[in-house]
């Protein structure tokens, strides 16, 4: 998605998964779920088919890598020409309705009544103690009817949620429906674009980033696509039938073999976290305000009235009363990885700790994201990050790590 998209914290057990990239070793904490509880994304037998790694993920099945290439190879090949990812874990929803737009500026800081059709926008579901909840897109179809993608580890979280609010609000000039029977890929990298001018007849030219249309794909009637994806690359994100979900995605495979590669979950990790993009329940959580997690630019100067405006707008003009900030660090020597603390020069006690960390395949360092104490988080600052016991240097570093390379 976008900012950022999933959540791996929906059980208590977890089982690390563990694979050589080649120079390097990506670990990430995959739930232990028995497979048979697990839901199957429409893509589930071309995975099967292509020999992927599957693991518990949202509480799906979603391939982790796939045999043809290390994931550091599959994370370049990304940057370099394009990669498909399966991401039908989302929830898809529809509201609409007369009062539509001012519930999802309930719902939102983000600036909805002012969308135009086909325009759509980043943003964040609040609460009323201004945490984010989740991170979502919300993208207006026509006069009042708008779709929104959240993440689907949050999924029971959030339509409770959402129920709890419509019942606040009045839900007699709103209606909801979530997307059952829908699948979600993402294609993504530079060579996206004239992949999929393949397959359709719409000028993609006219489709800038965060835009959304229906377009025709194979003579598939008319797909709903949007702009923008979770790597920092160019791409589509397309919302597709459950049942046409396998034929579109090999048609996209079978026209173009020298250009795009399946790719799963572990070089999404590592590509987002290249891009500067958060993963909700690490980088998020109900406990974050947008403005310490550094997404105080999702929040529309114009709005007063969302959930949780009071604490948010208060540290939007005060920016020390967010006690702690999201920062990028450049770690030396080893990995700084999820839980890691960070300090001060000469200081014994934690300022913070790191949510997200790994070896970046494009730059040859290792990366992280973290949360340092309010005062510590300017550019070029040196700190700290306790690996094994060993205190490794660290530096302040500005996100994205990569420039991200968006159709603006």
């Amino acid at each position: 998605m976008l900012l950022l998209q999933s959540t791996m914290r929906f059980t208590p057990r977890p089982s690390a998964a563990v694979i050589s990239t080649g120079r390097t070793l990506v670990r990430r904490q995959y739930a232990s779920t028995s497979t048979e509880t697990l839901k199957k994304t429409p893509l589930y037998s071309l995975h099967q088919a292509h020999q992927a790694q599957l693991v518990p993920f949202a509480d799906h099945l979603l391939p982790l890598h796939y045999p043809s290439q290390s994931i550091s190879d599959s994370h370049r090949w990304v940057r370099t020409h394009a990669g498909l990812f399966d991401v039908s874990h989302m929830v898809q929803h529809r509201f609409s309705g007369p009062q539509v737009e001012g519930f999802l500026e309930r719902l939102t800081p983000a600036a909805v009544k002012g969308l135009k059709e086909g325009e759509g926008v980043l943003s964040v579901l609040m609460n009323e103690q201004g945490g984010i909840l989740d991170d979502l897109v919300v993208s207006k179809r026509d006069a009042g009817e708008f779709y929104v993608v959240t993440n689907g580890a949050t999924r029971e979280k959030d339509l409770a949620h959402i129920k709890e609010q419509l019942d606040i609000f009045g839900s007699s000039g709103v209606e909801h429906e979530v997307y059952e029977e829908q699948g979600l890929i993402a294609l993504q990298g530079p060579s996206a674009a004239a992949i999929l001018a393949k397959h359709t007849t719409h000028p993609l030219h006219t489709l800038k980033f965060g835009h959304s249309a229906h377009i025709p794909i194979n003579g598939h009637g008319h797909i709903s696509i949007a702009r923008g994806g979770y790597t920092g690359e160019d791409g589509f994100e397309l919302s597709i039938p459950a049942s046409q979900c396998v034929a579109i995605t090999e048609s996209f495979l079978d026209s173009s073999p020298d250009e795009l590669r399946l790719a799963g979950l572990a070089a999404r990790d590592s590509l987002r976290l290249e891009a500067g993009m958060c993963l909700y329940g690490h980088d998020l959580d109900e406990t974050i305000t947008p403005v310490e997690a550094g997404l105080g630019w999702v929040v529309d100067k114009t709005r007063d009235n969302f959930l949780g405006a009071e604490t948010v707008l208060a540290q939007l003009k005060d920016r020390n009363l967010a006690t702690k900030r999201r920062v990028g660090l450049i770690v030396e020597g080893a990995p700084g990885r999820e839980g890691a603390e960070i300090y001060e020069t000469g200081q014994d006690e934690p300022i913070g700790r790191v949510t997200s960390g790994c070896p970046s395949p494009s730059l040859e360092k290792f990366i992280a994201m973290g949360y340092v104490k309010t005062g510590c988080q300017k550019i070029g600052t040196e700190l700290f990050v306790k690996v094994r016991g060993k205190m490794r240097p660290a530096k302040v570093t500005k996100m994205p790590f990569v420039p991200t390379k968006y159709f603006k």
